[in-house]
This record gives C-alpha cells, sequence and structure tokens, in this order.
C-alpha cells in the first residue's frame, strides 16, 4: 500500500489515496501505521476518497482506530494533497467531510501548496457560558464547542487550579489528560483545550487530542478556542494561536463564521 505523510504545525497524518488503493480495515490499519515504532509514526490516518459533490471525501481515524469526523490540521494537508496530486488544480478546493462540504482557499508556491485557509464555518456552543466542571483534583470552568468536532476549552486565566498547565511536564500533561478526555461529562469523549491569553491578537494553546493523545497542535481546537474566547469578550476578532508545532491564525467575521489558516506540508512517500 503507497502512503503519503504530511503534517499541518506538526500535526502529522499518514494518507492513503483511495482512488487507487483498497482499504478494507481503517480501524486496524489506523492503529497499525500510526504507531511511532512499528508503523510509519502518526496522529491520525486520513483517507483520500471520492465524493460525488466536492473535489474528495476526507475521512479521518485516530491513531487509537476511532474513527473522527473533522480535522482542521487535516483538512488543509487533504487539500494540499488532492492540488499537489492533481486531483483537482484549483485555487478553491472543496473537501467533503461527514460533517459536511469545506471550503479551502490555497496558496501556491512553485505549483504546490504551500498554505490553506479553511472556511470552518459557525461553531456551536455546546455547554453553558461558563461551565463548572470537576476533573479529578479541579474544579474548573470550560465552553463547550463544535467546530465539526467536540472541544472543552479551558482559559487557565479562570482555572487557578491548572494555571501553569501549559508548561506542565508532558508526563504529567498526559496523565491529568486522559481525566480530562475521558470525564462523564463528554460521553463521547472530548478533546481538551488549554489556553493562555497574552494579548487580544494572540494567545498560546495546548491540547490533549480525544483518541491522540496530546497534539502538536490542533486546527479545530484552535477554532474553537478563539471562538470560545470572542464569544466571552476576551479576544479580537482576528488571534494567531501559538502551538508546540507552530502557529495558526483564526479569523472571526461579524456574522460568527471562523476561518482557520496555517500551513500544510508534504514530508515523505512510501509503501507500507
Amino acid at each position: 500500500m503507497k502512503f503519503t505523510k504530511m503534517h499541518g504545525c506538526l500535526n502529522d497524518f499518514v494518507f492513503v489515496n483511495c482512488f487507487e488503493e483498497k482499504i478494507s480495515n481503517p480501524n486496524d490499519l489506523a492503529k497499525k501505521i500510526s504507531d511511532r515504532r512499528s508503523g510509519v509514526g502518526a496522529d491520525g490516518l486520513i483517507l483520500v476518497k471520492s465524493s460525488e459533490n466536492a473535489d474528495a471525501f476526507m475521512q479521518i481515524y485516530n491513531s487509537d482506530g476511532s474513527e473522527d469526523t473533522m480535522c482542521g490540521n487535516g483538512i488543509r494537508c487533504m487539500a494540499k494533497y488532492v492540488y499537489d496530486h492533481g486531483i483537482a488544480r484549483k485555487n478553491k478546493i472543496f473537501i467533503d467531510t461527514p460533517v459536511g462540504i469545506k471550503e479551502i482557499d490555497v496558496q501556491t508556491e512553485d505549483g504546490k501548496v504551500k498554505i490553506a485557509s479553511v472556511d470552518m464555518g459557525i461553531p456551536n456552543l455546546t455547554s453553558d457560558v461558563p461551565e463548572a466542571i470537576h476533573v479529578h483534583d479541579f474544579n474548573l470552568k470550560f465552553v463547550g464547542v463544535d467546530t465539526g468536532t467536540d472541544h472543552a476549552v479551558y482559559f487557565v486565566e479562570d482555572n487557578p487550579d491548572i494555571k501553569n498547565i501549559i508548561s506542565w511536564p508532558d508526563s504529567e500533561f498526559a496523565k491529568e489528560g486522559t481525566f480530562f478526555e475521558n470525564h462523564k461529562r463528554f460521553p463521547l469523549r472530548t478533546t481538551s483545550d488549554f489556553i493562555e491569553i497574552i494579548s487580544r491578537n494572540e494567545i498560546n494553546m495546548r491540547v490533549f487530542e480525544r483518541g491522540c493523545g496530546e497534539t502538536m497542535a490542533c486546527g479545530t481546537g484552535a477554532t474553537a478556542s478563539v471562538f470560545a474566547g470572542v464569544i466571552l469578550g476576551k479576544l479580537d476578532n482576528e488571534v494567531t494561536v501559538h502551538l508546540r508545532g507552530g502557529d495558526l491564525k483564526i479569523k472571526v467575521d461579524d456574522n460568527k463564521k471562523c476561518f482557520l489558516i496555517g500551513s500544510a506540508v508534504e514530508v515523505f512517500s512510501g509503501e507500507f
């Protein structure tokens, strides 16, 4: 099976072109190919499939084998894959997903996509604003946001129990992250986004992603976090999000529609 390794801000994925390959057990394949010792190594598997209504259909599986519905970094890479590999050579790419068709504007350099801007639509609030929650040993407040996949956004300025979580050691973050992901408040599990506000136009973010653990970046999470900050009056409508793997930009228009802007990188191709 041929594959292509890609990443957006080091949130990495293995892409398989299902125009050419046939995958019989994607859940099992996702676990095997995502393993960083015995596989290729990735946060997840993305299948590039045909769509009757768009340029391609994106089907995504987390590294634990669970299927997901949307991925902001993944869909930017998907747009790059579709353009660079000749599936659709145009500056506006339409990608079908389990939560609808997404429109991506691409910027090219030397004939290949370098930057992609995703119309993420208007997120949905899934909690009170904010909502109290007790996680493990912590009394906290979060904002629930659905950006095509479920997020719980924690602003550290409102949560003194975890005020230093952005700089926690990896082992401590991984241990506590499982309590956040699997809290009974979220029966389907959730991705937890931890936000430190630098200014009204700049934030630091650390994420514990459903089905993956900590990832270096999360596009849907960055979108959810800025949207929550705008709703709470903490942030302006254009924000730079600093993640461990790089920077993303989020723009929120007057109607609360969100746009996710960032890089997309092809690393290498091979056979598995």
